[in-house]
């Protein structure tokens, strides 16, 4: 089967790193795949390419760029592609225009987030009018699938879930050997308790609520010290946020990074402190290291961390309630190591990369109409 995929770019990204690895899957399978970045190739491009897979960048300027629109339908069209999977709105409605007339027989798009605005602005009426050839709008987490027909964006005929995988065996339980690893990398002595977050440093993640919520912990527990992996354009605003609460000895910016698999070894407690969230990778990484887990109420989080069983869920903007959640998790360990082990066997009966590229075969393939 000949499959492109279409996404804005390969930068770092809970959505791109989702891309990359069905991609990789499939070539595996023996699809026929490409990805065409409606901007520039991105920072994870070179994975692909390295397996050869092609990737394509059309170099959207701003507005309607007739170029960009053309050298996207001239890829879909020199790869055979019979299946178009389109990721996010603005990836969708110029690949649907794009391939008008250009015997593509089945367009699928996936909605990774929840949305921002709760009322549908002019993206999103480019993109309900792109739906008409679409055969299927996949939602990663049946939250956003809900929150899609309730705002009459996503048709409900066509509205299908297919929760986000990982690949679940890449990934091993928090050991020693890697706690003083990331003990090393900060460039602190033994014995300090390792609260971490993954995610871009920007409004949806809220890390600004999980620095004053960590305050908080802080003052319990003065061996606390809390890891933020990823970049983005608030880290300025963050650290001066660290520095006003007092902890910025304490907070870790560690930036972009390629090794997030090892870092989460070292970890003791996770956090995930979004006000919005589709379904996130991060979160499965997490679980898959069998890291005891606190996380917000919004999108898909409770969908994968199942409160009480797996971790604790609490309200968004609410650092009180998530320092309360952090204090439980490191004042009862044993019970916090037990959820960390729940999370892992979970995750590797629901949230497996080859569970999420079946559902999908499937909707290529029209089974699940």
């Amino acid at each position: 089967m000949n499959i492109t995929h279409v996404v804005e770019n390969l930068n770092r990204g809970g959505l791109e790193r989702m891309v990359l690895e069905l991609v990789k899957l499939q070539h595996r399978q023996g699809h026929h795949c490409q990805v065409v970045c409606l901007y520039d190739l991105g920072a994870q491009a070179p994975e692909l390419t390295a397996l050869g897979i092609p990737v394509i960048a059309c170099g959207k300027g701003r507005g309607l760029d007739l170029g960009a629109l053309h050298r996207l339908r001239r890829a879909i069209r020199m790869h055979g592609t019979d299946v178009l999977h389109t990721h996010n709105a603005v990836a969708h409605y110029h690949a649907a225009l794009a391939s008008l007339g250009a015997g593509v027989p089945t367009l699928i798009n996936t909605r990774h987030g929840m949305g921002s605005n709760p009322r549908p602005g002019r993206r999103e009426w480019l993109y309900r009018r792109a739906l008409h050839r679409t055969r299927a709008v996949v939602t990663v987490c049946e939250a956003a699938r809900r929150d899609g027909i309730e705002r009459g964006i996503v048709p409900q005929a066509k509205a299908r879930v297919v929760p986000n995988g990982i690949c679940v065996e890449r990934f091993f339980p928090a050991s020693d050997e890697m706690r003083h690893h990331l003990l090393s990398v900060l460039g602190l002595p033994p014995q300090r308790r390792l609260i971490g977050t993954v995610g871009r440093l920007n409004w949806a993640k809220d890390q600004r609520g999980l620095i004053e919520a960590f305050a908080h912990v802080h003052k319990q527990y003065a061996d606390a010290a809390l890891v933020l992996i990823g970049d983005g354009e608030l880290r300025a605003e963050l650290e001066t946020c660290a520095r006003e609460a007092g902890v910025a000895d304490s907070v870790h910016f560690l930036g972009d990074r390629t090794d997030v698999h090892d870092l989460l070894q070292g970890l003791d407690l996770f956090v995930l402190s979004s006000v919005s969230e589709g379904y996130s990778i991060a979160l499965l990484e997490a679980c898959a290291v069998a890291l005891p887990i606190v996380a917000t109420d919004v999108g898909g989080n409770a969908e994968i961390v199942h409160d009480g069983a797996t971790g604790l869920i609490v309200p968004p903007r609410n650092p009180p309630a998530l320092a309360d959640a952090m204090l439980s998790m490191l004042r009862e360990l044993r019970q916090a190591t037990t959820w960390g082990l729940a999370a892992r066997a979970w995750v590797e009966q629901h949230g497996s990369l080859e569970a999420m590229a079946g559902r999908y075969a499937a909707l290529y393939a029209g089974a699940e109409e």
